[in-house]
């Protein structure tokens, strides 16, 4: 019988976040997969586990995810850690359970911290919707294309950062979205947790004083609805009647159906539209 991969949450910082569930599982089987050796070391003495570990990380996790499915097939249990959090959100880990997956091979996940959802519960902004995208591209004509889209996300965001580039970003997605609010969080769960609510701009004032360090959890405030809407509607009132009609019929509404919905975009009524076209 295959193995099973064990996706172990690990504390983000406060080593008390650690499940017992983790703690027996990660004792429990053949092989733990982390994403640096010497990090996990750190917390594996802490809780006296003695279970042999293999590297598994950005530049190995094509050729390694191999290694790993082989000796699950084989019947070993494997347990996957990265240095803090969730394993697969933002982190090679993705990569093996798609593997396991094609394989057929059994994942399961055993649920702990994940510095996203701790930073969108702490930022005050709306939890109802909300996206998360991760680390931003390097590359710059994918960062722009992202940009742009998030510029239209009405969802909260949620993004990480490093600290030595925390206020070139702040000033990309400042440039973008305009001077939205934004929840900084830093040092999550450690003894100099730091939650700032702020404005892009006085996000900026402050990092241009003040040196950033740690690691930052973004969360930022998606476009409203309402202004979303109104922005569709400037749009359209810059047509001609005319042509928003068009538009619609040569998508096959009839004409009747068609008035209803300019009407509808222009935020006036359908017998406004109809006078419209009479005197035409």
């Amino acid at each position: 019988m295959y193995g099973t991969l064990y996706l172990c949450a690990t504390p983000i910082g406060n080593l008390g976040d650690m499940t017992l569930r983790v703690t027996e599982t990660l004792s429990a089987v053949d092989l733990i997969a982390a994403e640096d050796t010497r990090n996990s070391i750190k917390l594996l003495n802490h809780f006296g586990i003695k279970t042999s570990m293999t590297s598994y990380h950005e530049y190995n996790k094509v050729e390694k995810a191999q290694t790993l499915v082989q000796k699950l097939r084989e019947g070993l249990n494997i347990a996957l850690i990265t240095d803090a959090g969730t394993p697969a959100i933002s982190d090679p880990g993705e990569v093996l359970v798609k593997l396991c997956q094609k394989e057929g091979i059994r994942v399961t996940s055993l649920p702990g911290a994940a510095a996203c959802i701790t930073a969108l519960t702490l930022s005050g902004l709306s939890t109802r919707r909300f996206c998360f995208e991760g680390f931003l591209p390097t590359e710059k004509k994918e960062k722009t294309e992202i940009l742009e889209m998030l510029k239209e996300e009405t969802r909260t965001m949620i993004l990480y950062e490093a600290p030595h580039h925390l206020i070139r970003t702040l000033r990309e997605l400042y440039g973008v979205l305009g001077n939205r609010k934004i929840t900084i969080c830093r040092e999550l769960t450690k003894k100099f947790e730091t939650v700032l609510s702020t404005t892009f701009e006085e996000a900026l004032a402050l990092y241009e004083e003040e040196e950033p360090r740690g690691e930052y959890v973004l969360v930022i405030e998606g476009k409203s609805l309402l202004q979303k809407r109104k922005e569709k509607q400037e749009g359209f009132l810059e047509l001609a009647i005319e042509e928003h009609m068009k538009r619609y019929e040569e998508a096959g509404m009839n004409r009747k159906e068609a008035m209803k919905m300019v009407a509808k975009d222009r935020g006036v009524s359908k017998r406004e539209i109809y006078q419209y076209m009479l005197d035409k």
